[in-house]
């Protein structure tokens, strides 16, 4: 074995447990430190019995617990302001509280059994559950099933493929920088196009804004508008006289029932 990978094999050996939790605390925190191949080398170091599978899980579960509860906490006193915050980090902060508030209005708690498989969502769950006005415990008992189901598949995938891991691991090494400076170059590419993306998006929007103010004057003066409230219900507050309740994509997949003979103002927030 390379001696480079059996020292990090043995590093894991003794620290598991304790890396285990405060790995999966830092990533749920928000730093970016994913812990997917971490977990999978657990489930290697389980087949071989350096370490427990129920001890492992327990660690990941206590670390990803004591994380939500605080994002829970923030997410029920100070609302929509955290999820902003939090998809503010997304390259598409536009959508992402949307996608999440409307996976969450459909599914309800059950999101959080699969929330840890997504990035964007596993950001904003443990907030938005708070928001919601779900109660405490019942929110950490459906999310410690999730953190359950999460870490026992990447441990299980781990577990089963172990031999493979380690012949991954030393091609890897073998690759050395070239492949560091791949990855990171199709990252970067990736990041730019997203980037140009919500640049053109917001040109194109900047020129057909109206401002709720106008909006009102324009209604007192009895125009006609086809007004469509894209809001979703977590964040609805007022209604609009008059307006079209759809959602983003039932107003994609509805195109056909936009008049064609008016103006169309979308109220997004």
């Amino acid at each position: 074995m390379n001696p480079g990978i059996a020292e990090a094999i043995h590093f894991v050996e003794r620290y598991g447990y304790a890396l285990l939790f405060f790995w999966v605390l830092a990533e749920q925190g928000a730093l970016p430190i994913p812990s997917v191949p971490l977990l999978i080398a657990v489930g290697a170091l389980v087949r071989t019995g350096d370490l427990h599978p129920a001890a492992a899980i327990t660690c990941a579960v206590a670390g990803a617990l004591a994380a939500d509860s605080v994002w829970f906490g923030f997410g029920r006193r100070r609302g929509r302001r955290i999820l902003r915050f939090l998809c503010r980090v997304s390259l598409e902060p536009d959508s992402c509280v949307r996608q999440t508030e409307n996976a969450f209005l459909k599914y309800g708690l059950k999101t959080l059994l699969i929330a840890k498989f997504i990035p964007g969502l596993n950001a904003v769950a443990a907030p938005l559950a708070g928001d919601s006005g779900v109660g405490m415990m019942r929110f950490l008992a459906v999310d410690a099933v999730g953190v359950v189901i999460w870490s026992g598949t990447y441990m299980a995938v781990g577990y089963l493929f172990s031999g493979q891991l380690e012949m991954a691991l030393a091609y890897v090494q073998r690759m050395g920088s070239g492949l560091v400076i791949l990855v990171a170059g199709l990252f970067a590419a990736w990041i730019l196009w997203k980037f140009i993306q919500r640049r053109r998006f917001l040109r194109q929007l900047a020129v057909a804004r109206i401002s709720p103010e106008e909006l009102r004057v324009r209604m007192d003066a009895g125009e006609d508008l086809y007004i469509v409230d894209l809001r979703s219900k977590v964040e609805e507050a007022v209604s609009i006289p008059g307006a079209i309740r759809l959602s983003a994509e039932d107003l994609t997949a509805d195109s056909k029932q936009i008049p064609r003979d008016r103006e169309i103002i979308l109220f997004c927030s």
